[in-house]
């Protein structure tokens, strides 16, 4: 009988255990779509791994802006920084100690007591008649609950994923704020060079206003011509202003990211745009899998496949080791004698027998959690390849762009100096004069807006591949 007993408990023990874990199915493709040959021989995808979450120090030194890498440095003081990065530190302290608080579950549980009552037992009942008696009590007590089905150590498993998952969610939120502040500031920058472009056009529109002017006064040129000289100068001051304003708002925004009011920030004016690092012609695909986010997606798959198993073991009973020791008496003077000592020790086993279908729908529940977790890794691994992508394409056309209105200013300004010395000799009118002014302008104004979108297509790329041109084994 005690050979079939024990092969029972195998039985069912083997009944509970945790569910194996499976990484979602994804086929990603070996290579990304806009990658060279090279790379698309060398490209290999792996699913991420919890050491993979550790992200490049300084990756934004790429872009060579010594102020750029003062403010990242000043982002990342946990003390006085962003506080979206506070919350992450504490969700991760959080899982921390969910993690320790599993594990004790796993150890045997002691505690001590201590009381003293009084009480008088109802007349004719035997229980003193009526007379008052004092009791007093002193003990220990402990006990531990055997993991046979894997309940426990799968609660520990949960936690240590959900932990893990939580520190690379620091990971990525860390990264999302560094790309931000890098944006953010380049933006600001273009923001500048926009108004100091204004600010160097108006002062050309003024002179060409004062020529019109003075060739008015001389007779060879119309009243038209100084009221649309007139309308350039003050249109293109409505715009310098609003390049102030967008300066200051994006200002602003630096402010709230460094975790600082806006009054307390102060960004010196420089107008210089950095220069984009060159994007290789070799990308792995394997960088996807170094991603924080992509491996915080695969650690809640494993959280939720532990949470299973710990699911399915509630239909099993509990196993729990108790034992007490301690005294009892009605004098407190002479309680710790050997004639007050009593002990107990011994097994208990509890199973519900019936609980309305309870435990059938938690199971359920973490099922559908899992299913959710899996289809959830799979949206992040497809979304970040359309990322990859996405920017692998406007880093590429973006760059053929800024060399292309790069010759595209040249060429406004010599069409300009043609048409000013056109305009001074008396052979074209001042709307041409405007026209090749205004073309100018906008030709400028695109190259930086270019220079800008650029800037931000590499630096998204980068946070997409976490911080890095290549692949390094974790």
């Amino acid at each position: 009988m005690k050979f079939f007993g024990l092969a029972a408990l195998a039985m069912l023990a083997g009944c509970a255990a945790q569910p194996p874990y499976q990484r979602p199915a994804i086929a990603p493709p070996a290579q990304f779509k806009r990658a060279t040959p090279a790379a698309q021989a060398a490209g290999i995808w792996r699913p991420a791994q919890p050491q993979d979450a550790a992200l490049p120090q300084q990756w934004w030194r790429l872009f060579g802006d010594p102020e750029l890498d003062r403010l990242q440095q000043q982002a990342a003081d946990e003390r006085l920084g962003n506080p979206g990065i506070a919350q992450a530190v504490a969700r991760l302290r959080a899982a921390q100690a969910a993690v320790a608080g599993s594990r004790a579950g796993l150890l045997p549980a002691l505690g001590a007591s201590g009381g003293a009552t009084r009480a008088r037992g109802a007349a004719g009942t035997g229980t003193g008649g009526g007379a008052a008696a004092s009791s007093y009590t002193l003990g220990l007590n402990a006990s531990w609950e055997l993991d046979l089905w894997g309940r426990l150590s799968g609660a520990v498993d949960a936690s240590v994923a959900s932990a893990q998952a939580s520190s690379a969610d620091l990971a990525a939120a860390r990264l999302s704020l560094q790309a931000l502040l890098a944006q953010t500031y380049f933006a600001l920058r273009a923001a500048e060079a926009q108004g100091l472009l204004l600010q160097d056009t108006l002062n050309a529109y003024e002179q060409s206003w004062q020529l019109t002017r003075n060739r008015e006064r001389a007779g060879v040129a119309s009243p038209a011509d100084v009221a649309q000289a007139e309308a350039q100068y003050k249109s293109t001051q409505a715009q310098l202003l609003e390049a102030a304003t967008s300066r200051a708002q994006l200002e602003h925004a630096l402010a709230a990211l460094l975790g600082l009011a806006p009054g307390a920030f102060d960004l010196q004016a420089t107008g210089a745009l950095p220069a984009p690092p060159a994007v290789p012609a070799e990308l792995p695909a394997q960088l996807l899998q170094q991603r924080p986010d992509i491996a915080a997606a695969q650690l809640r798959v494993a959280a939720a496949n532990a949470q299973v198993g710990v699911a399915q073991a509630a239909y099993f009973p509990a196993l729990t080791l108790s034992a007490a020791a301690g005294y009892r008496g009605a004098q407190l003077r002479d309680l710790v004698s050997a004639p007050h000592l009593f002990w107990s020790l011994g097994p208990a086993l509890a199973l519900s027998l019936f609980d309305g279908g309870a435990r059938g729908a938690a199971v359920e529940s973490a099922r559908a959690a899992l299913d959710l977790a899996s289809a959830g890794y799979r949206q992040s691994v497809i979304t970040a390849l359309q990322e990859v992508e996405d920017n692998l394409v406007a880093a590429t056309a973006l760059a053929q762009e800024q060399q292309l209105q790069s010759e595209a200013v040249a060429a406004a300004q010599r069409a300009l100096q043609i048409v000013t010395n056109q305009y001074q000799a008396g052979t074209v009118g001042y709307l041409n004069v405007l026209s090749a002014q205004a073309t100018v302008l906008a030709a400028r104004r695109s190259l930086i807006d270019v220079q800008n979108r650029r800037l931000t297509a590499v630096n998204t790329l980068l946070k997409n591949v976490a911080g890095r041109w290549a692949y390094t084994e974790g």
